[in-house]
Formats: structure tokens, C-alpha cells, sequence
């Protein structure tokens, strides 16, 4: 049985602890390569279409796992091969080497295959894949028309998703929990579609895959205050920071724009600073969206930044926070959520060290703050160390003003009194989920314009 992408990410080394730890429960760890194996024939079964398949076996236990697969596929009758690069240097390989009752080819002088299983190197490579055991993968690799990968492609950095030498895989098997490469770039794409295949190890960690928020509508007390307050700060680009509105329209009760020409929805309220500083009915306050990088500018961000309201920052706010203001978001009880690309990250935060979740969890440690680290692969982080990492949503969404709408469903989120005060982190998953799902709903050739007009569609997958 496999599963799609949930659960815990766990590193390399979580996963070793892992396996330890079910090894001390009584699992031994030759059960846990005969389940790895099992998925592995089954995988093989399932999309091979009864074509010849060759399973290319390293030395370790990655190689272990394709022997047993190997042998179970010959006892189903499926025409399969083995290769190897090297000898089996784990007693676990060795064993299940023994169990193979077929023949053994050279990896770098046998026949190609339509089909092929990459058991060569799995979970813990940190070196680029080189000389001729490279070459020999590459050969086999190009010549297949399908390839399976057992656990990780072959050269792909498992905690960080960094390609180390990998090819294009069409399915990856990751066993018994995700890695970080299964979802962070440029591993994720490398992996093609990515099944997980339980086996008996319960591996736990802070970093988990993005879940499917539940929503509750509103209930016969409810009222728009109680849906949630939101205000979207404008600026010099009154656009951006009406798409942020025009989204932030479809999950919050009431919505107001600040610092714009009036324009718009009819529903969404024009008001002027000094009506919502000291509003103690607002929800949450948005500034940055088109906000501008001029005095005017930064003198708005200190204004909002001196309220009381709970803070989402984005774009130009990012770019005029100043290193002391940083460090003091994070200081009282106001939830505050950053919402930054690599560029504006790396602005407000430096080169940290570490794959893209090591680097969000860092940042939100440093500043107190929920981070949403954007992108292909955008990452969620806690001050207390939970992260979530969004499957990839379309890639339609590299367009002008996306950024904004997501924005503007963080602060609806983080507005919401009704029926519990969202934390901060829980609003920036709900936002994150609720903007793929829109994007999904748009399809190709969206435009940021476009999203808002799909957040009811993909809010009613979530009650």
C-alpha cells in the first residue's frame, strides 16, 4: 500500500533514529528491508506493464531493498534483472544478495531496460555521484522510459533536496516517511510523483507536510466582526494592495482599505488611518503590498508597527524593516507573520546556513515571528520549531501580484474571532493551503486578478 504526501518529514538522521527505535520495539531491521522490498514489487507490478525491468543495486542497504524486490518480482513471474556497481557491503545487502537466485550483471556494461529501479544510493548521500559508476547511471537512466526511484533518486542531497548528480525519476517510493527532498527544490521535481510506502518505523518530527485546513462557517450568532476585522494598508501601488483586499474579502467579515483611491468591490470599506490605529474591533492589519519604499512609505510602517493590531508584513514593509525592528516583533504577545521570497529574506535575515526548512525555522526562532519562506516549495515556520512545507502548488503562480493575494488571505485568517482566535501559525497554513487550491481551480495561465474570484471554491473543500 502506498499513500500520498502527509505526515512527517524526518531528515536523514531522524530516520535512522527511527529505525532504531523500531528495532528496540522488535522489529528487526530485515523485516523492515523485506516491507521496503514488498513496496518496492508492488510499485514494479503496478506500473511496469509486464515490461522487462532492471534494478540497478548500490552497495548499501538502498541495494538490499532492490534485491528483494528483485526476488519477489521473479516469483510473480515479472521478467526482471539485477545490476550492481559494487559488492554488498552491509550484512543486511549481503543477506538479501544471498536470497537472490538470479544473476548479478555489471552495472556499467549491461543491457539497457524500458524499465528501471534506481536502488543505487537512497537516503543519506552528501557528494556529488561522479567517475564511472556516474557514468553508468546516466547510461541506464537515459535509456529507460520509466524509472522508479527506491526511497530518493540517486544524487539527490537528502535534507536539503540538492542535486548532487540526479536524473528526472517519474515515481519515487519514499519509505516509511518523507525526507525534505521529497518536497523542497530542486529535489522535488526530480522525484516526479512521490508515493510514500509505510513500513514499520513511526518516525516523528517538527517538520511536517501541509494538511488540508478545516474550515467551520458561520454560525447563527456569527457577525461580520466575529468572521474577522482586516485591514490592508495602501501605498503607492493602490493594485496590489487591492487584490490583497479582494481576497481577504472572501474569508474575512469586514475589510478595509486604508491609504488608496476609492475604488473596488462595493463591499470593502474605505477608511483613513486615524479611524483604525486605535480600533480595538480590527482583527489584523496588512501592510506592505504596493506600499512603496519612500519616506511616506516608511513612515506608515512605523505607524503600523506602533498599533496594537496583530501584524502580517509583506513585500516594501520587508524591504524598510530595519534589523532593531525585526528583533523586537517577536518581543510582546502580538502575533506578527512575515511573508518573504528568497530576495526579501535574505535582506531581512542573511545567509543562514542549512536546507530551506532549516533556514525558515532559524529565521522565526531569530524574530519571534511565523515565517512564510515563499516559492516553489514554501515553507512555514514557527518560533517554537513546527514547520509545514507545501506540496508544490501549479507553477501558473509565478505571475505579478500572487504574492498579495496571499497576503491578503493571511491577514483574513489571522483576523477571524469566530469560532476560536486563529494563532499565527495556524492562519499562515490555512492561507498557503487555501492559495494553491485557488490556483489549482484557476488553471493554467492565471493571473493574480484571477485568485480571489476561486478562494469560495477551494474554502469549500476545507468545510
Amino acid at each position: 500500500m502506498v499513500t500520498p504526501l502527509q505526515g512527517p518529514i524526518l531528515t536523514a538522521a531522524e530516520m535512522r533514529a527511527a529505525e532504531l527505535d523500531a528495532v528496540a520495539a522488535g522489529t528487526p531491521l530485515s523485516v523492515l528491508m523485506d516491507q521496503a522490498g514488498q513496496a518496492v514489487a508492488n510499485a514494479v507490478l503496478r506500473f511496469a506493464g509486464g515490461r522487462e525491468t532492471l534494478i540497478l543495486c548500490g552497495p548499501g542497504n538502498n541495494g538490499g531493498d532492490g534485491y528483494v524486490a528483485a526476488r519477489l518480482l521473479k516469483a510473480k513471474g515479472h521478467p526482471v534483472r539485477v545490476a550492481a556497481i559494487d559488492a554488498p557491503k552491509t550484512d543486511l545487502a549481503r543477506a538479501a544478495r544471498a536470497l537472490w537466485d538470479g544473476a548479478v550483471e555489471d552495472a556499467r556494461s549491461c543491457p539497457e531496460t524500458p524499465v528501471l529501479v534506481d536502488a543505487l544510493f537512497g537516503t543519506g548521500l552528501t557528494r556529488r555521484l561522479e567517475g564511472d559508476v556516474y557514468s553508468a547511471y546516466l547510461a541506464l537512466t537515459r535509456a529507460a522510459s520509466f524509472i522508479i526511484a527506491v526511497d530518493l533518486p540517486s544524487g539527490l542531497g537528502t535534507d536539503d533536496g540538492a542535486a548532487l548528480g540526479a536524473v528526472q525519476c517519474h515515481l519515487t517510493l519514499a519509505l516509511g516517511a518523507l525526507k525534505p527532498a521529497h518536497l523542497l527544490q530542486p529535489g522535488a521535481q526530480l522525484c516526479g510523483t512521490v508515493l510514500r510506502a509505510p513500513i514499520s518505523v513511526d518516525g516523528w518530527a517538527d517538520a511536517r507536510v501541509l494538511e488540508h485546513p478545516r474550515l467551520i462557517p458561520p454560525g447563527p450568532d456569527s457577525h461580520k466582526y466575529k468572521r474577522g476585522y482586516a485591514v490592508v494598508a495602501g501605498g503607492a501601488m493602490g493594485g496590489a494592495a487591492m487584490l490583497a483586499a479582494r481576497s481577504a474579502m472572501r474569508r474575512a467579515g469586514y475589510v478595509a482599505l486604508t491609504g488608496a483611491r476609492r475604488q473596488g468591490p462595493d463591499a470593502l470599506v474605505h477608511r483613513k488611518w486615524d479611524a483604525i490605529a486605535e480600533d480595538a474591533r480590527v482583527g489584523a492589519l496588512l501592510i506592505g503590498p504596493g506600499l512603496g519604499r519612500d519616506g511616506k512609505a516608511r513612515a506608515a510602517l512605523t505607524a503600523a508597527l506602533l498599533t496594537r493590531h496583530r501584524l502580517v508584513l509583506d513585500a516594501d514593509a520587508l524591504v524598510l524593516l530595519t534589523p532593531e525592528e525585526r528583533d523586537t516583533l517577536g518581543q510582546g504577545e502580538r502575533p506578527v507573520i512575515l511573508t518573504p521570497h528568497e530576495g526579501e529574506f535574505a535582506h531581512l535575515f542573511g545567509a543562514l546556513p542549512g536546507s530551506k526548512i532549516d533556514r525558515a525555522r532559524a529565521a522565526a526562532q531569530m524574530s519571534g515571528t511565523v515565517i512564510i519562506l515563499k516559492g516553489a516549495d514554501t515553507v512555514i515556520a514557527a518560533p517554537g520549531g513546527a514547520v509545514r512545507v507545501a506540496p508544490a502548488a501549479p507553477s501558473w503562480l509565478a505571475s505579478a501580484g500572487t504574492g498579495d493575494v496571499l497576503a491578503g488571505l493571511c491577514v483574513a485568517a489571522l483576523s477571524a474571532y469566530e469560532p476560536f482566535v486563529h494563532e499565527a501559525f495556524e492562519a499562515a497554513c490555512e492561507a498557503v493551503w487555501l492559495h494553491g487550491e485557488a490556483a489549482r481551480h484557476a488553471g493554467p495561465a492565471l493571473i493574480a486578478d484571477d485568485l480571489p474570484n476561486h478562494i469560495p471554491a477551494a474554502m469549500e473543500a476545507c468545510l
